[in-house]
């Protein structure tokens, strides 16, 4: 059922010569700008009761009204699909992304996604935008994904991810020998002929990688990526910038290199490794209702602990 939302604010003085948008983001945090601007829009957030323009300049002592409705979003259906729950209570969850699950439904993918998912696990997130997801990781990216439970722990969480107060931690394996870890700071924005893929590109937004090496083998290196920032793609898209793609990354990897004298074995999952290897191992936040500052780790999936054991072999093998 659809939950209504009430509430009333009156702008205090400091607050004068401020845009009504500007000044119900303060009042009303609870809720994202996007959120409110459409209510000032649909006239659910008025200004001493009469509707007024997102931009409409206060003078103080004004009483702002809230009165809207929660919609449910009802484009997406609920689907039992197991999920690899860490960590949930009332105002968050944090899950471990299995490869080969899209997180938000869309062309090509209707359904059978981490979104369809949740909202069967929870069909409160049926009120929330994006069913509270606030990032994402590609299809075929495993590892851990934090998700609001209430619109208020959405607007905080989305915040921390613009203020870059939330610390992404990921494994990669990549072809090459980086000798030592380094920052990765290049702008990333679409490729300027293949829709489908992210460029480093002096015209997009800006984008930073920390880096450090974790072991090296013959011809790869398992490396450790810190995100500063969020773009898509990101660290696929560095990593190849700076001449080391990830192992089995279609879009970005280019041609499996074999060390020389590989054992068949290692040739065969070098060559036919099925996605790009790289695993949101870490993740930090602060709590939007505790305050507390939370740290989940999950260990690297199967197929990724596979390939290392094969590269490790390897090279203990041609020493």
């Amino acid at each position: 059922m659809p939950r209504s939302v009430e509430a009333t604010q009156r702008v205090p003085t400091s607050l004068a010569g401020a845009r009504l948008d500007q000044a119900a983001a303060e009042l009303f945090s609870d809720y994202s700008r996007e959120r409110l601007k459409a209510w000032i829009h649909s006239g659910e957030l008025t200004v001493d009761g009469a509707q007024a323009k997102p931009k409409a300049k206060l003078h103080g002592h004004e009483t702002l009204a809230l009165r809207a409705t929660l919609e449910e979003d009802t484009r997406f259906e609920p689907q039992d699909i197991p999920l690899d729950i860490v960590f949930e209570d009332d105002a968050v969850m944090v899950v471990n992304k299995p490869t080969g699950m899209v997180v938000h439904p869309a062309a090509g993918n209707p359904d059978g996604t981490l979104l369809n998912a949740l909202l069967h696990h929870h069909p409160a997130l049926a009120e929330i935008p994006r069913a509270g997801i606030v990032h994402r990781l590609d299809k075929d990216t495993t590892g851990l994904m934090m998700v609001a439970k209430t619109l208020p722990a959405q607007t905080t969480l989305v915040e921390q991810l613009q203020a870059r107060s939330v610390s992404r931690q990921y494994d990669a394996v990549v072809i090459g020998k980086p000798i030592a870890g380094s920052t990765i700071d290049a702008p990333i924005g679409r490729h300027p002929k293949d829709r489908k893929r992210q460029a480093v590109n002096a015209s997009g937004k800006p984008a930073v990688t920390h880096f450090r090496v974790v072991e090296r083998f013959r011809a790869h290196t398992h490396v450790r990526c810190q995100l500063e920032t969020g773009r898509t793609h990101q660290i696929r898209v560095h990593m190849a910038h700076a001449r080391y793609p990830l192992i089995g990354d279609p879009l970005y990897g280019g041609r499996a290199k074999l060390p020389p004298g590989a054992a068949g074995p290692l040739k065969e999952i070098l060559r036919e490794f099925p996605r790009q290897a790289l695993h949101a191992r870490k993740l930090s936040f602060v709590h939007p209702v505790s305050g507390e500052t939370l740290t989940f780790h999950a260990g690297l999936p199967d197929d990724l602990l596979l390939l290392l054991d094969y590269l490790r072999d390897d090279s203990e093998t041609m020493q």
